[in-house]
């Protein structure tokens, strides 16, 4: 007979590694957006000052909040959170409150900081998705009433990723549908329909756009065109292969000096790498795997459907997103613009996080 879920406290184990991410996340970030923060603001501690007052200390009060927050608060308010995750995403494209960097339309300009409605999206519609799912019941199995529903409202999300365009989410909003589809027990030819699908979108995505199928060439083969094409991965092993086995040291680093491009985004993990060296990298690349196996054990444990599917959903985003970036930095992915969770500059990023760990936080109170 299976044990009853009771009320309890919650899983240290999970905030204690994600504080200790969290931290190195600011004492690394510190090292690498030190050149940067001096060349565009004057300041080397700019952009760590920023992270810690917009992102880290809110992103921890947030963390503290919604793990306070009995979980199935968030079953009863599943639809308002997509209908504002999509009205977000539209926000980006209004002229005045939408922000252009890079190429793309991602961000909404608040005066004092910027937010990316992309990144709330993936919360949004992991809760919604999982309370859906729960509702269809065994409905979800039927191609007309359930599979076809799920397409649609994933495809409301991904069409407005990819009009900012931002394939990176794009990948983790459609990894992170299915896991919660699979979670709950949808067909798995069903699911195989749409990863072929997903494929030949993203081949056709890859194609329509220059830089995307430069990021594959440089993929194939990083000796081509090391000065534009290839640059940014040659250089992140250029880094990572300097690191050795202990590091040149933190602060050490020579890559951050205007050659590693993206030091505080997604090729922080080669900037890692190369100032603390193979084995403590190792040692971090470990935290992440506990920190996913906590959340998996978390939603294992439960009785209650939607906290299960909300901890697939959360685990399977927060370990494509870490597989991708640090894949991507040592050649075994193409680059994709995704952030090291925890760790990359952005306030956005750290908050939608922070949420979506506290409330597994909250989950783990009334497991088994």
């Amino acid at each position: 007979m299976p044990k009853r879920s009771t009320q309890h406290s919650m899983d240290y184990w999970l905030l204690g590694i994600v504080i200790i991410l969290s931290l190195i996340g600011m004492l690394m970030l510190a090292s690498a957006s030190v050149v940067i923060s001096t060349d565009k603001f004057a300041d080397p501690y700019y952009m760590i000052k920023h992270q810690l007052l917009f992102g880290f200390i809110p992103g921890f009060f947030l963390l503290i909040l919604f793990s306070k927050i009995d979980y199935k608060f968030w079953q009863k308010y599943a639809t308002l959170l997509y209908i504002v995750s999509v009205v977000a995403l539209i926000l980006v494209f209004v002229p005045g409150l939408g922000f252009m960097h890079g190429g793309g339309r991602r961000w909404i300009t608040l005066g004092f900081t910027t937010l990316q409605p992309s990144e709330f999206a993936k919360l949004g519609l992991t809760i919604f998705l999982s309370a859906w799912f729960v509702k269809k019941g065994e409905e979800v199995r039927n191609f007309m009433y359930g599979f076809i529903p799920f397409l649609m409202i994933l495809g409301i999300i991904a069409v407005l990723i990819i009009l900012e365009p931002d394939i990176g989410t794009l990948s983790i909003v459609m990894v992170n549908g299915v896991s919660i589809a699979f979670a709950a027990r949808t067909k798995i030819m069903h699911l195989f329909l749409l990863l072929i699908a997903g494929f030949f979108g993203f081949f056709a995505l890859i194609h329509k756009a220059t830089y995307r199928l430069n990021r594959i060439t440089a993929f194939l083969d990083s000796s081509v065109d090391t000065s534009r094409i290839s640059y940014q991965i040659h250089q992140a092993l250029i880094a990572i292969g300097s690191g050795g086995w202990f590091g040149l040291g933190l602060g050490q680093s020579r890559q951050k000096y205007k050659y590693v491009p993206e030091v505080t985004g997604d090729s922080i993990f080669a900037i890692i790498a190369e100032e603390l060296g193979f084995i403590v990298t190792v040692l971090i690349l470990l935290l992440f795997f506990l920190l996913l196996y906590r959340i998996y054990k978390i939603g294992r444990a439960s009785e209650d459907p939607f906290a299960k599917y909300v901890s697939a959903g959360i685990m399977a985003w927060l370990g494509y997103q870490t597989l991708i970036n640090v894949g991507s930095m040592i050649k075994l992915v193409p680059l994709t613009g995704l952030p090291l969770p925890f760790v990359s500059f952005g306030s956005s990023a750290l908050w939608v996080i922070m949420m979506g760990t506290g409330i597994v936080l909250n989950i783990s109170k009334s497991t088994r």
